[in-house]
């Protein structure tokens, strides 16, 4: 099976011509998108780029690459025919901190309508109330 966030590095690294702009585009580091490129190729056996300005895909790479965009536009004509797999439909997340007994008492009342209304998913972290204010006021 396929790890797609590698074969995602991979595309952005030859679409983007670089990198640098690859990192920008799929929110990583430089580094990051590199590790990626070296764990794909990793799996892989072989090279999937050549090391030039601009990289270029290897004769497997392009084969990879050919896969990914194959497996894009199946994607699209799919969200087209079934709404909910629509990006666009998935929920926002939001982590938020509170104590065990809001959780337990008042909490899911009052902010289950507007999380269902506004399409945001919550990442509850329960803590202990004085710690909770500590990270918040941390940053």
């Amino acid at each position: 099976m396929f790890d797609y966030k590698l074969l995602a590095a991979l595309a952005a690294v030859v679409e983007q011509a670089g990198f640098d702009r690859a990192a920008q585009v799929l929110g990583l580091s430089q580094s990051a998108v590199s590790q990626r490129i070296k764990l794909l190729e990793a799996r892989v056996g072989q090279p999937v780029l050549v090391r030039a300005t601009p990289p270029t895909p290897t004769e497997i790479g392009r084969r990879l690459l050919n896969h990914v965009q194959q497996v894009r536009l199946l994607e699209r004509d799919l969200q087209g025919q079934v709404p909910a797999l629509d990006e666009a439909a998935t929920p926002e997340r939001l982590r938020i901190a509170l104590n065990a007994d809001s959780l337990a008492t008042w909490w899911a009342a009052a902010v289950g309508g507007f999380c269902a209304r506004q399409r945001l998913l919550l990442e509850l972290v329960v803590e202990d109330q004085e710690v909770g204010l500590k990270r918040m006021r941390a940053g």
